[in-house]
């Protein structure tokens, strides 16, 4: 009698499972390490980016916390994010200390996105730290535009890294946003390359946050058009195929491999959304296109005990939107949300 008396108590006192108001549950957790980048892709932030003082972030131990409170609470998935996470200084100490949780098996999948520039260093680290994939954005195979999109970053550098990757074993999935007068016609050689290497491919949709001009507003391309386009030169079949996150994936039949789309304008995903995404500040966003968010920094720092975080994070998901409010605003010029992508985390 007993020992059911204390099971019991051991279950009221376990954190409760992240279920959001209409009853889905939160299993994955993107996490943004770091606002810096060393490139200005033009879709993710500006030229002349103001980061963040390096006193508002969260340090690694911090994040590591915050991580694995969620983690007790059901998230199985974590994504790191960035900026670029590479490039936040000490990295692979917090990446270490996470695939705890893959040895424990409490966490199904560590992984990370990132623009590649930083694998030749730290690809066989985080092979060796327990990830298995990884997500690699890049928009072309063209040095010149890339230079362009990416405001100053090194192709050859990237493809690298690619190199570096799958050479310690790592499988990639390329990342690559449709821009219309920009990459539209390099979408299909970027197919059979990546597909070729034996990675798969991903093509999103560009999204109206931060800066949005007349430019940003012509190079938006619905992915149904992408697809109408690349159905004339392959046989794309529909396959239920999941990997956590919002993309719907179709085989090519000519390359055996998969191709996947993210369309957040014209076919949105919040039906099925199971994500929430934490800053380096220490904010939680419940939605991506939603401006209403969390802080868990201030209740972090305030006790030892985890307690407080529960009980912010409960709340917050408690607030969980169905679903998002993205749209092309072509008569005001303006985004669906003012700040950029890289203050969310990619």
């Amino acid at each position: 009698m007993m020992a059911r008396a204390d099971a019991v108590a051991k279950l009221d006192r376990a954190p409760r499972a992240l279920i959001d108001p209409f009853q889905r549950a939160i299993s994955y957790l993107r996490v943004s390490v770091t606002d810096r980048c060393d490139f200005r892709c033009v879709y993710c932030m500006s030229e002349h980016m103001a980061f963040l003082p390096k006193a508002d972030l969260l340090s690694l131990e911090e994040l590591d916390r915050l991580c694995s409170v969620f983690i007790g609470k059901g998230v199985s998935k974590l994504r790191l994010t960035g900026g670029e996470p590479l490039v936040r200084r000490g990295i692979m100490t917090l990446v270490k200390s996470l695939s705890r949780h893959l040895e424990s098996g409490a966490l199904k999948e560590l992984t990370l996105t990132t623009n590649g520039s930083q694998l030749t260093k730290y690809a066989a680290e985080l092979k060796a730290c327990g990830i298995e994939r990884i997500n690699v954005s890049l928009d072309t195979l063209d040095a010149d535009k890339f230079r362009a999109i990416t405001r100053w970053g090194d192709l050859g550098k990237v493809l690298e890294g690619v190199d570096a990757a799958q050479a310690a074993g790592l499988r990639i999935k390329i990342n690559a946003v449709a821009l219309k007068g920009v990459n539209e016609d390099e979408l299909a050689p970027l197919l059979e390359w990546a597909h070729g290497r034996g990675m798969d491919m991903t093509v999103i949709e560009v999204m109206p946050l931060g800066d949005i001009g007349e430019e940003r507003l012509d190079q938006y391309m619905p992915l149904s058009m992408v697809r109408a386009r690349l159905a004339e030169r392959y046989t794309l079949e529909d396959i239920d195929y999941r990997t956590g996150g919002p993309a719907r994936y179709a085989r090519v039949k000519e390359t055996g491999g998969v191709l996947g789309f993210i369309t957040p304008m014209t076919h949105n995903f919040c039906e099925s959304c199971n994500r929430v995404r934490l800053t380096c500040t220490g904010t939680l966003y419940m939605c991506l296109g939603q401006s209403d968010a969390a802080d868990l920094r201030a209740p972090l720092r305030a006790s030892d005990a985890n307690d407080r975080i529960d009980a912010a994070i409960d709340e917050a998901i408690a607030r969980k939107p169905r679903g998002h409010d993205f749209i092309i605003d072509r008569r005001h010029r303006r985004p669906a949300l003012a700040r950029h992508m890289s203050v969310t985390g990619g």
